[in-house]
């Protein structure tokens, strides 16, 4: 008897369905819609908390990871094409942005509550690689991202994580972290599920924007 079994074929279809829908959901938690308000809300919160070198390092660490990855996607688009033999590739934006951003809150919260200054930043890179593991596969089962694109991406992502905890050093004792993590987690919740559409912008917009006059 030959041909596939029609059960076998289903059942198959129905766990690829079923791990393309759990890999959208947890690719959804580093999607710029959700993580840049966040970045957003925590640096206001640290300023607004009296925790200045806080809100400093936040915003200089996150800001130049996003920036960074900005700029390698614009050099990606404007000049791939034509630098065939060294191809950087498009490094993955949900994966740095959730590796830095998440990272950096969770490893701080746990200095804040554990007083743990001599494994702060072991713990930092433990969080960070763990959220670019996860992210990371999530865009690879999507099929968004190759293997070294997401490497690039969680690379980047661990180090503006560490980046931010070594420059921000420990929370002041008048910054209540957990209310910190909370107030995250509640922005998280409510925008959860909106997308947007960042990497067709910056496709579009490549070519104009590319600031120097040959691909590098």
């Amino acid at each position: 008897m030959t041909g596939d079994d029609p059960t076998s074929a289903s059942v198959k279809l129905s766990n690829t369905w079923s791990s393309l829908v759990d890999a959208v959901g947890v690719t959804d938690f580093g999607d710029q819609a959700v993580v840049v308000p966040l970045a957003v809300g925590i640096a206001l919160i640290f300023a607004l908390s009296g925790w200045r070198r806080g809100a400093l390092a936040w915003t200089a660490a996150i800001g130049s990871t996003l920036s960074l990855i900005l700029f390698l996607k614009l050099r990606f688009f404007a000049c791939d094409h034509l630098l065939t033999e060294a191809r950087l590739g498009n490094p993955s934006g949900h994966t740095a942005a959730a590796a830095a951003v998440y990272g950096g809150l969770l490893a701080t919260a746990m200095r804040s509550i554990w007083n743990i200054k001599r494994w702060a930043l072991p713990c930092t890179v433990a969080i960070a690689v763990f959220l670019a593991v996860v992210i990371g596969a999530s865009r690879l089962i999507l099929d968004l991202h190759s293997m070294g694109e997401v490497v690039v991406g969680g690379t980047i992502g661990v180090v503006g994580a560490l980046s931010f905890v070594m420059l921000a050093g420990p929370p002041l004792r008048g910054v209540r972290m957990l209310r910190v993590v909370a107030i995250g987690l509640l922005i998280v919740f409510m925008l959860y599920g909106f997308r947007i559409t960042a990497e067709a912008a910056i496709k579009s917009a490549a070519t104009n924007l590319w600031p120097f006059p040959e691909c590098i």
